[in-house]
């Protein structure tokens, strides 16, 4: 397939994804907030979430500076325009979350109006719908930036733009198509890693705070009007969340397609025909998963007495196998009997992506198998409430862990399974395979948090105890999204790195890695610890905004008893302040060792210490990122069985055991966890970024 036909398909699906991301927004827009009280509470909200977005990106502008000027200076000739790439990935990074967060503080409200006025199929459309634009203005925008550093490397070799197929050589990709598409790549990852680690680290300490003082010490409801660090944990669920999980996935999906696009560049092949069907094949099977997407989208309909979820998995189902079937005469389409490698074919390629879709599905089944209310893990936490948060925590790590085994199992045999059938190229694939149908995955992703928002301002409004049961059936069922989504971006996040990490040992032409050399096995340990000092900054920085936070709510209740009669108001915006201030300023620290750890080692210690450091960064990284997403849900899910259980009772010492363990899962869960993913994925790309430049350093 020509080039000029594949890049022309690609614009085509970006388009039509922004298109409806533009057309929803508005019908959103429309929906009427009646309550004026519910106004001025979403107000808050979104003043919050919207003032917090524009201070992190400011501080991150003078990273991108420093990162473009880097780029700049030490390439040569066309391929400083890895700098500028590196803006525009950057931008359209930032740009995704921006639309996801402005959407999703738009949409709580509105959804509570409609449980309100039309029950539960209306409160269900409209933040599905929200969550729609999330996913599709993350796709969306992924191939539109694509498309730019594309075209521009296109351009810049000679090449017309009309028959790019007959004069492009494997010499252009080399020397300046590759470098210009990384650096797009390391532009998305670097603002994906700072807003995973500041939004994770906003919205935990705000949850912590308003847990602790309100919760357990004052004995008042979640989400009471009268905790003044309410508003900056509603606001939290959108910045870790929905800004946060967007992020992270956006990285995902783009990191897919350019390692699959650099393994399909550097694989020797035959003939530069077959070159260019290994390199373009992930732009069409993105297109097609993204129109798969938008047909599952469109069949999310809710019925009155069935379960949100029915409704969610239709639509995610839905989407995985037209994606699936599609994926078969695409492939046949661009190799028809053509082979490259050792015989690996159309047949070949198209079953390793259906690989990673199942592998995907799998993942989430498995995350929600440990996280899931009513199943067998967390009932087990249930019942070590009863004795108290000692054995709580306990048991929750024991989970957790546990958890870590099927799921990487699964992904041992997708591995396996994909490289057997299409040899790395398979891999990346599969990895790619898995993230197709990310317009209705982080859909549904990005429901949960406008649901919970939803059920809280519900609660702030003083809404009848109807409405509020109507928005905790859809919060409960964003619980399970949520951790099925972290799941997912795990199961994502490892591929991926693989993925890329493959993709930089090509580049660097390492025909082979010797385990037995001092420099592999010294890597390979130093790598096994830098997930651990990632995660400790992180939820130790946690820790410490969230006794800010503490301090501040006993503080506000102390000098002002009026807040608990309900005669004085709560200082909102100073809790909201401190949660700002606590992730901007613990955030850079652990994003600059991400960032500057493969540079130092690939130039100091030589590119074997560097493979060895990617091998055990990802190895451990998938691990723990496992245990603590998982042992996070399923605490948090165990404190919401016992809110539920009128038996037991908010207030109860097996209430309150469940609230410490939440607690402690709360920066597991949203901060370091999560940020994990992203860890993986940057120091692999910063990695792939930096590969011409050490193979010139050190004489390769």
């Amino acid at each position: 397939m020509k080039i000029e036909l594949v890049l022309g398909i690609t614009i085509l699906g970006s388009a039509i994804a922004l298109i409806y991301s533009f057309i929803r927004t508005k019908w959103i827009n429309k929906q009427p907030v009646e309550n004026e009280k519910l106004k001025q509470i979403s107000g808050f909200v979104a003043d919050g979430a919207m003032a917090f977005l524009a201070r992190e990106y400011k501080t991150l502008l003078t990273f991108a500076v420093i990162v473009a000027a880097f780029l700049a200076i030490g390439n040569q000739g066309f391929v400083r325009l890895q700098s500028a790439a590196f803006i525009v990935g950057a931008i359209c990074s930032g740009l995704a979350g921006y639309i996801g967060m402005k959407v999703a503080t738009r949409a709580n409200a509105r959804t509570t109006t409609a449980a309100a006025n039309s029950g539960i199929s209306a409160a269900l459309k409209v933040a599905f719908a929200s969550g729609s634009v999330m996913g599709m203005s993350v796709v969306g925008l992924a191939l539109f930036g694509m498309l730019i550093v594309l075209v521009t490397g296109l351009l810049i070799t000679g090449n017309s733009i009309v028959n790019f197929s007959e004069t492009i050589t494997r010499e252009d990709f080399a020397n300046v198509i590759l470098p210009i598409i990384t650096g797009f790549g390391l532009g998305v990852s670097s603002i994906a890693l700072f807003a995973r680690v500041g939004g994770g680290i906003f919205t935990k300490a705000a949850d912590v705070g308003a847990d602790l003082v309100g919760k357990v010490e004052a004995g008042i409801p979640e989400d009471d009007p009268r905790n003044p660090a309410v508003i900056a944990d509603n606001v939290g669920d959108n910045v870790g969340d929905v800004a946060g999980m967007g992020a992270d996935l956006f990285e995902s999906y783009v990191g897919a397609i350019i390692g699959a696009m650099v393994l399909g560049a550097v694989l020797p092949v035959d003939s530069i025909s077959m070159q260019l069907t290994l390199i373009f094949l992930p732009l069409v099977l993105c297109v097609v998963g993204i129109v798969c997407s938008l047909i599952g989208i469109l069949c999310v309909r809710a019925k009155p007495n069935k379960s949100p979820q029915t409704a969610l998995n239709t639509g995610m189902f839905v989407a995985a196998i037209l994606t699936a079937i599609a994926t078969f005469p695409i492939s046949f389409l661009f190799f028809g009997d053509a082979t490259f490698g050792n015989g690996i074919g159309a047949l070949n390629v198209a079953l390793a992506s259906v690989v990673g879709l199942v592998t995907g599905i799998g993942i989430g089944l498995i995350t929600e198998y440990f996280t899931g209310t009513n199943k067998r893990p967390v009932n087990s936490i249930v019942k070590a409430c009863e004795t108290g948060p000692a054995t709580t925590i306990i048991t929750g790590l024991g989970i957790g862990m546990l958890s870590c085994f099927p799921a990487v199992l699964l992904i041992t045999v997708a591995i396996v399974t994909s490289f057997v059938m299409a040899g790395l190229y398979g891999i990346a694939i599969a990895g790619l395979g898995m993230l197709l149908t990310l317009g209705v995955q982080l859909a549904v992703d990005a429901y949960g948090p406008v649901a919970d928002n939803a059920g809280g301002m519900a609660e702030m409004a003083g809404f009848p105890e109807e409405v509020r049961v109507i928005t905790d059936k859809l919060d409960a069922v964003g619980n399970t999204t949520a951790a099925i989504g972290k799941g997912f971006a795990i199961g994502s996040a490892a591929l991926t790195a693989i993925i890329l990490f493959s993709a930089f040992k090509e580049t660097m032409g390492i025909p082979y890695i010797d385990i037995t050399n001092a420099w592999v096995i010294a890597g390979v340990i130093f790598g096994a610890t830098i997930p651990f000092l990632f995660s400790a900054l992180a939820i130790i920085a946690v820790g410490k905004a969230a006794f800010y936070m503490v301090e501040e709510v006993r503080r506000q209740f102390r000098e002002k008893p009026g807040i608990l009669k309900n005669t004085e108001l709560p200082d909102y915006k100073k809790c909201v302040d401190i949660s700002t201030a606590g992730a901007l300023k613990k955030m850079m620290l652990p994003g600059v060792i991400a960032v500057i750890t493969p540079v130092i080692v690939g130039f100091a210690a030589g590119p074997e210490m560097l493979v060895g450091l990617l091998i055990g960064v990802t190895a451990s990284g998938v691990v723990m990122a496992i245990f603590m997403a998982n042992s996070g849900g399923a605490w948090d899910n165990a404190k919401k069985m016992i809110e539920a259980d009128k038996s037991i009772g908010k207030g109860s010492p097996s209430h309150k055991a469940a609230v410490v363990g939440d607690t402690v899962g709360d920066p597991f869960k949203d901060t370091s966890g999560p940020s994990l993913n992203t860890l993986m994925k940057l120091m692999c790309i910063v990695a792939l970024v930096i590969a011409p430049m050490l193979k010139a350093f050190h004489g390769m």
